[in-house]
This record gives C-alpha cells, sequence and structure tokens, in this order.
C-alpha cells in the first residue's frame, strides 16, 4: 500500500493474538490527516 510522502508512515504488517493465544495476521493502518501546508 501507499506510505505518506512526507512523513514516510505507511501499513505495518503483525500477528493479533487474542485471549486464548489464538493467532491471526492483521494490519495497522496509519492515522494520517489530510492537512493543507504553506510552504
Amino acid at each position: 500500500m501507499a506510505k505518506c510522502d512526507i512523513c514516510g508512515k505507511g501499513v505495518t504488517f503483525g500477528i493479533k493474538v487474542s485471549h486464548s493465544h489464538r493467532r491471526s495476521n492483521r494490519t495497522w493502518k496509519p492515522n494520517v490527516k489530510r492537512v493543507k501546508a504553506i510552504v
């Protein structure tokens, strides 16, 4: 997936572990907001 051009944040992959220790793959999406910047 895409990465932020300014800060370089992107999707992170890992393993979700339930209370009974069952494991499944999951992704963490970055909390990237659109802002207007005056350069």
